[in-house]
This record gives C-alpha cells, sequence and structure tokens, in this order.
C-alpha cells in the first residue's frame, strides 16, 4: 500500500483528500553565502504562516506539498512546527535548486555522497527531525542543465529508484524536461516518477502534451496569480487533449520569507477551492474529474 510521507507521519490515500501539490511554508530566495540566509524564529513562522494552514483546512485541504528545496531556504524543523501546530501534514523535499542557490558541501559533493545524503532523507529522516523527505526536488537553467545540476539530478535518479520516490523539477523549458527525462531514464529511473514543475511557462502547449504523452507529471502552478480565465482556459485545454490522469494543479504560494521584517505578507493557499474550481465546474468540468485533478493525481503523484 502506498504512503504520503510527511511531518506526521505516512498517511494512507483513505486519510486524505484534497492535496496542494505545489506551495511554500518558508523560503529564503536568497543564495546560501548570504549573511542571515534561511535564519528565522520558528515561533514567528508558526504565528504568521498557521493561520493560512488554518484557512485551507477549513476548506477541506488535508495536506499541502512543502517546495523549498536545499538552496532556497528548505526548513524541516520549522515545517514541522507549523504541522504540529495545526495538525496539518506536510511533504517536505530532499535535493536541492539550481546554480546559483547551491551551497558549497553540494558542489564539492560526489554523485555517490549525494545520492547517499538524498538516500538517507528519503528512508530514514530529515536531519533529526524524525519525519522522511516525501520527495526531491529540484531545478535546472532556463536554458540547460550545467554539470552541477545534471551531477544532482543523475544522484537524485539512482536515490529515487531505490525508494520509488518521485522527482519534481523547477524547469521552465519543455526541451531541457525531455532533456531530464533522458538523464533519468538512463539512470534506470522512469519518466512516470517524474514532475514537471512550472509547465505553464513553456508556453508552446505541444510541449506540455509531449511531456504527458511521455508519462511525466504536467504541473500548472499559476492559480491565483495569473488570471483566471487563462489558468481555467489552459486547465480545459489539458483535459481536452487527454492530460487530465496527468495534471497537478496548484498556487506557489505563502510564505514566511526570512529577507523581509517579520516574515513579509503571506499570499493564501485557497484561490484554487475559492475560485478555480467553481469556475471549472461553472464550464462543465466535472466533478468526478475535479477530485481526480485535486485528490488522486497529488497522491498517485506523491506516494509511494
Amino acid at each position: 500500500m502506498k504512503h504520503l510521507r510527511t511531518t506526521l507521519g505516512p498517511k494512507r490515500k483513505s486519510e486524505l483528500g484534497m492535496i496542494l501539490p505545489h506551495e511554500h511554508v518558508f523560503v529564503d530566495l536568497r543564495t546560501p553565502d548570504q549573511p542571515g540566509y534561511a535564519e528565522a524564529e520558528i515561533e514567528d513562522v508558526v504565528r504568521l504562516m498557521a493561520p493560512e494552514i488554518e484557512r485551507i483546512k477549513r476548506l477541506g485541504v488535508t495536506a499541502l506539498v512543502e517546495c523549498s528545496t536545499g538552496g532556497v531556504g528548505r526548513r524541516a524543523d520549522i515545517d514541522l512546527a507549523v504541522s504540529l501546530a495545526t495538525d496539518f501534514p506536510i511533504v517536505v523535499p530532499t535535493g536541492n535548486y539550481r546554480e546559483p542557490w547551491i551551497p558549497e558541501w553540494v558542489r564539492h559533493a560526489s554523485e555517490q555522497e549525494m545520492e547517499a545524503w538524498m538516500l538517507r532523507e528519503l528512508t530514514v529522516q530529515i536531519g533529526e527531525t524524525g519525519f522522511q523527505a516525501g520527495w526531491i526536488k529540484l531545478s535546472a537553467g532556463d536554458d540547460g542543465m550545467t554539470a552541477l545540476e545534471t551531477k544532482i539530478l543523475r544522484a537524485a535518479a539512482r536515490a529515487a529508484a531505490q525508494t520509488d520516490a518521485v522527482i519534481g523539477s523547477h524547469t521552465i523549458r519543455g526541451r531541457v524536461v525531455m532533456d531530464q527525462l533522458d538523464i533519468i531514464e538512463a539512470e534506470g529511473y522512469r519518466a512516470d516518477r517524474f514532475i514537471s514543475i512550472h509547465t505553464q511557462e513553456e508556453k508552446d502547449f505541444a510541449y506540455n502534451v509531449a511531456v504527458a504523452e511521455r508519462g511525466a507529471w504536467i504541473e500548472y502552478d499559476h492559480v491565483g496569480r495569473a488570471g483566471d480565465d487563462e489558468v481555467a482556459e489552459l486547465v480545459i485545454k489539458a483535459l481536452e487533449v487527454g492530460c487530465g490522469d496527468r495534471l497537478l494543479l496548484s498556487h506557489d504560494r505563502g510564505w514566511f520569507d526570512p529577507a523581509l521584517p517579520m516574515g513579509g505578507t503571506p499570499k493564501p493557499y485557497t484561490h484554487l477551492s475559492t475560485v478555480l474550481l467553481p469556475e471549472l465546474k461553472r464550464r462543465g468540468v466535472d466533478d468526478a474529474t475535479l477530485i481526480g485533478l485535486t485528490h488522486d493525481n497529488p497522491f498517485e503523484a506523491f506516494a509511494r
């Protein structure tokens, strides 16, 4: 039986409902060499972000996927604190972002050392938090992978192949996604265990379809950040060409930012529930399809 690995332990599908597959509780987009990088008082983060979690709980959201990875301020201890304060499961990644958001230790680590690090986080625990990483989050340069990004991806593919973890990557160009899938398959893993994050940024819709047809997940994670008509039309277009069973929807919102006074002002995770889903229903998308997009697909993508 597959489970979602969360801050509150493994969760079966029967324990869950709607899942948001791409959000942030805490993120620092400064590079890791900057003073104060990823530093914050845990109670300040809980004070700012717990109310945002409580809002989506009241809307029927049952879990959230944290997409802050190594290099952009991942703080698994903070995710855990927010999770415990709200009794709400959060799925936290292992992995590392793209250049220049790469810590020095990652630059100097071998592929084998990177693989072992990710494997431990996926199978034992992240640091000393007591919970396992639920997935692997990476990124690639807009115009193609660097040698360092390729090293991280190869290590991730080998760690994932041993755990059935999904690999998600912030990748803007569809052709770069195809290159990533080639590498993953060359390392002995599968395209259907890959999420093309920010698929909407590839404006050639043929690439959206090609990635889904190859078996990977496509993710439209600009709900509430782009115009509602634009997002709804893109979702319906994907449904019409048969990509519904490989499609994920989310906001890419939040979050506590330690570079801003008191963490800044968070952007709610509510727009999908309160605006987009009703709009899709108004346009003729049936309830079963909406449940598939928001309940079934995220679980199938992240569970292992």
